[in-house]
């Protein structure tokens, strides 16, 4: 009974092991507004794919400078046209979270 119980548990790690549960892709934001990043020469994820980190987002910090004051600082990162970015693809594909703005040279 253990070496059927063993065998079952085997073929489930293989299984699980085998799926991709994500992966990383890269792709080209092609338009800002709607959202749209094309990830190869057929395939282009529209908004409704797509969920964004505060890295690849315009978004404001509170902060002081030599101990002064605390103000709020806007930070500009929203995403721009032709930006190249890394995005986690979620498992079964549907979802793709951009989790940062490549550094291209």
């Amino acid at each position: 009974m253990t070496d059927i119980l063993q065998t079952f548990k085997k073929i489930a790690i293989d299984a699980i092991t085998a799926q991709k549960l994500t992966n990383i892709v890269h792709g080209t934001v092609v338009n800002t507004n709607p959202l749209q990043v094309q990830i190869d020469q057929k395939l282009i994820l529209n908004e409704n794919h797509l969920q964004l980190t505060r890295a690849v987002k315009d978004h404001e910090v509170e902060m002081s400078i030599d101990n002064g004051a605390k103000q709020i600082y806007k930070v500009y990162n929203g995403l721009l046209q032709g930006d190249k970015v890394t995005m986690i693809r979620a498992h079964g594909g549907q979802q793709f979270l951009i989790i940062d703005k490549e550094v291209v040279k």
